[in-house]
């Protein structure tokens, strides 16, 4: 798979804005027949060929213009052939992508970071505001469960300088990842990643933690082989597959955390439409949890669960 690090500063180009509006229209017009939207090849200007915004809008443009790109014509039809042909994420195909306030590599050894997972970030900020144990919760360590790129953890470590920063993953490739998105964003320093199925690296914090937050896989495997190939030719299906219902993982979540939040600790997660009310009926059922609530991502979609331990 070509990357947007995979070639050097030889692959660069200067050529007139009508060119460069030419070629657009071009690869535009092929989008049609896939799920692909004219914004992915702005995207791709901007992210792999570093054409800023302004330049973009090319009708404002004296036609003689010239553009310089980071990535040639040639580079860039051969990566939107991939798109098109392969099906390829283009956030796989530039290396990239942005996340809350973050710029963070991605690729095939982990999920790629979509924007509703944002909001777990925001509903662990909230819980904590909302708890009468605040400060002590703002200082505990917390954890992300089955970190990928690594997104959820730079969020809580951003969001809660006071506390250390756990990041859990059974792919040691997909926690290599997630170590140089820290390094990228200066928070490696904040966050401790170890390799191992869900809590087993953290015997250690045992009725510690201040919070536990995950975005695990939750779709069922029948579902998972329906999905746009984008998904289930190209990211890996470790992350996905949550079982016959989807809710292997978080059936285990909800079983194991117990003995590792400290009493008022935060247990917060994503989940799938649909799975809801299921999710708080194994809360209830678990008979440590207490405010148990669902939470609708910014569709309308319930998409989160959170709770306290007792």
């Amino acid at each position: 798979m070509l990357s947007s690090s995979s070639h050097s500063s030889s692959s660069k180009q200067c050529i007139s804005a009508i060119e460069l509006w030419r070629w657009r229209r071009q690869v535009c017009q092929q989008t049609t027949n896939v799920d692909a939207p004219e914004q992915e090849v702005d995207w791709l200007l901007r992210e792999v060929a570093g054409v800023d915004r302004l330049s973009l809008r090319l009708g404002m443009l004296n036609e003689h213009s010239m553009i310089t790109l980071q990535r040639s014509l040639s580079d860039l039809t051969q990566l939107w052939r991939q798109r098109i042909e392969e099906r390829i994420p283009v956030q796989y195909l530039a290396g990239i992508v942005h996340w809350r306030h973050f710029s963070l590599k991605v690729s095939p050894a982990a999920l790629i970071p979509r924007p509703e997972t944002e909001l777990l970030i925001d509903l662990a900020i909230a819980a904590i505001n909302q708890s009468s144990l605040s400060s002590k919760l703002r200082q505990s360590p917390w954890v992300d469960l089955g970190t990928g790129s690594g997104a959820i953890a730079l969020g809580l470590a951003d969001a809660f300088p006071q506390a250390q920063i756990y990041a859990t993953d059974c792919s040691g490739e997909a926690l290599e990842l997630a170590h140089q998105n820290g390094l990228h964003v200066n928070l490696a320093n904040r966050i401790q990643f170890r390799q191992g199925y869900w809590f087993l690296p953290l015997q250690d914090l045992q009725g510690k933690l201040g919070g536990i937050v995950s975005n695990p896989p939750y779709i069922p495997s029948r579902v998972l082989l329906n999905l746009p190939p984008e998904v289930t030719h190209h990211e890996p299906h470790l992350a996905l597959d949550g079982g016959i219902d989807g809710l292997d993982c978080i059936r285990h979540l909800v079983e194991t955390a117990p003995d590792y939040l400290q009493p008022g600790g935060i247990w917060l997660i994503e989940m799938m439409a649909g799975q809801a009310e299921t999710v708080k009926a194994l809360l209830w059922e678990q008979g440590v949890y207490q405010n148990i609530q669902i939470h609708q991502d910014l569709a309308g979609i319930e998409r989160f669960a959170s709770a306290e331990r007792y």
